[in-house]
């Protein structure tokens, strides 16, 4: 009788010996990382750890001076970010970086540009389910939002892009818990759809109780891989690199 062979996880994102920067300073020193499709992936660190700048690699907007970026196992790592978009890829930035002069409907439109346009209603009556309060605001100025609310519109201006992979930088910065709960939630509730989330999150603890598995960063370097639970096991990790004892 043949054993039973363990079920692998398709692999989404694979990071190999990444190398990255703005021009010629080097953010970023020969990181390494792999992201099973349908999971949480968590990247922290301390303030200037280098967690952005491999997200924005990841999107095309940094220089990649030396490794690999790949996606379904299709090397991406010089492609330009507009076609990264086409092939399933959204950011929600640090800062939201919505159009503020724009109503919530009109940055939800702009976030849809790569996809067919017939399609848009549905992907905005979904994203409406996730977050009620849009719906509420379609009207309003994106500008005259609480930073909760616009948090919501920036995760849901990425969706509406249908991506397969989700950078998420930063999404508990400035917010009120209750405002981080919501987000939170609804990332959660992604990923038992199926979409993959990269999240740079400054409050471990959280990210912590929602990651499936997680990478440490400290001065562009990494210090830790594995999984939620290893890294909760790993009391200096977060004395030493994190700056907590969460």
């Amino acid at each position: 009788m043949m054993p039973m062979l363990e079920a692998v996880q398709p692999r989404m994102l694979k990071i190999e010996h990444l190398n990255c920067g703005y021009g010629s300073v080097h953010a970023v020193h020969d990181v390494s990382f792999d992201v099973p499709a349908g999971s949480i992936f968590a990247l922290l660190g301390p303030n200037g750890a280098g967690k952005t700048s491999t997200i924005m690699a990841i999107m095309g907007h940094v220089d990649v001076h030396g490794g690999r970026i790949l996606v379904e196992g299709a090397d991406i790592t010089y492609r330009p970010a507009v076609e990264r978009v086409g092939l399933g890829i959204s950011l929600v930035p640090e800062g939201r970086q919505l159009f503020s002069d724009l109503t919530v409907d009109e940055n939800l439109t702009i976030g849809g540009y790569v996809r067919p346009a017939e399609r848009a209603a549905a992907k905005r009556n979904r994203i409406f389910a996730y977050f009620p309060t849009l719906s509420e605001r379609r009207g309003q100025l994106a500008g005259s939002l609480s930073g909760g609310e616009q948090q919501m519109l920036a995760i849901g201006r990425a969706l509406m892009a249908e991506p397969r992979l989700l950078l998420v930088d930063e999404l508990s910065l400035g917010l009120m818990p209750k405002m981080v709960d919501i987000c939170l939630d609804v990332l959660m509730q992604l990923k038992s759809e199926g979409l993959t989330i990269v999240l740079v999150e400054q409050n471990t603890a959280r990210a912590l109780e929602v990651a499936d598995q997680v990478c440490v960063l400290s001065s562009g370097a990494q210090v830790f891989k594995g999984t939620s639970a290893e890294a909760k096991l790993a009391g200096s990790l977060f004395t030493t690199f994190l700056g907590t004892t969460e």
